[in-house]
């Protein structure tokens, strides 16, 4: 029987084996919609410096991030799903840089497999994990800060990740309801530019993609790339 481990960004570091980095909202909600669009294949950074940096080496590549939810001077795009239909992203590389997302892969220096995960992928990255059939899984909750309210849609994924590799039912009107009442997700309530509310329903349009994100290491750098389930 899999044994399911949760950290979050302070304590993720010793994780092993195969690990499932989890970001609802939004930075993995919006790497499953550049690969809907045609990104070739996503760069995980962990600081603005870096994905400069990497930018400048990787011509005709795109900058997509934020620092706190809010889009980052010079990048070509913020962390927001609805903002990319505007851009025509077929066979594009882009460098992602988030808050919370990345670096949660970053961090992971010791996993075997890393795989990232929203709502948006959720049943589809249960059956890549079935397949690998490992002893252990370890969730990244990169969101999850109990002591200061944040997180609950992160947790909510793993509640659902693990429902499905446990073959249990899933109240999906309460998942629903518990990411939309986190505390991130009430910041997607129109009051807020960097947050807009079409992102909300983009991050619980729930296995809209049949594809599982799986991060190789090209180069020394982390990739992200789909792996198809169907």
């Amino acid at each position: 029987m899999t044994q399911f481990y949760r950290v979050n960004l302070n304590t993720c570091a010793q994780a092993r084996g195969v690990v499932v980095v989890i970001d609802v909202l939004r930075a993995f909600t919006t790497a499953g919609y550049l690969f809907e669009a045609g990104v070739k294949e996503i760069v995980l950074t962990s600081t603005v410096e870096e994905a400069l940096k990497l930018h400048q080496q990787m011509p005709g590549s795109l900058l997509l991030g934020e620092i706190d939810g809010i889009p980052i001077p010079g990048f070509d795009l913020g962390n927001s799903p609805s903002e990319l239909s505007r851009y025509d992203l077929r066979g594009k590389t882009v460098i992602q840089r988030t808050t919370a997302g990345t670096q949660g892969v970053i961090r992971c220096l010791h996993a075997e497999n890393i795989l990232t995960a929203a709502l948006t992928n959720a049943r589809a990255t249960a059956i890549y994990l079935e397949r690998l059939a490992p002893q252990e899984i370890t969730f990244v909750l990169t969101g999850y800060f109990p002591d200061e309210g944040w997180g609950d849609e992160d947790v909510a994924c793993a509640d659902v990740l693990e429902a499905y590799l446990q073959n249990r039912p899933i109240d999906w009107h309460e998942i629903d309801l518990r990411v939309r009442h986190s505390r991130s997700g009430k910041h997607y309530d129109g009051t807020r530019e960097a947050f807009p509310p079409p992102d909300l329903d983009m991050a619980l349009a729930v296995n809209r993609f049949p594809f599982a994100m799986r991060v190789e290491k090209k180069d020394g750098l982390p990739i992200l790339q789909t792996v198809p389930v169907d």
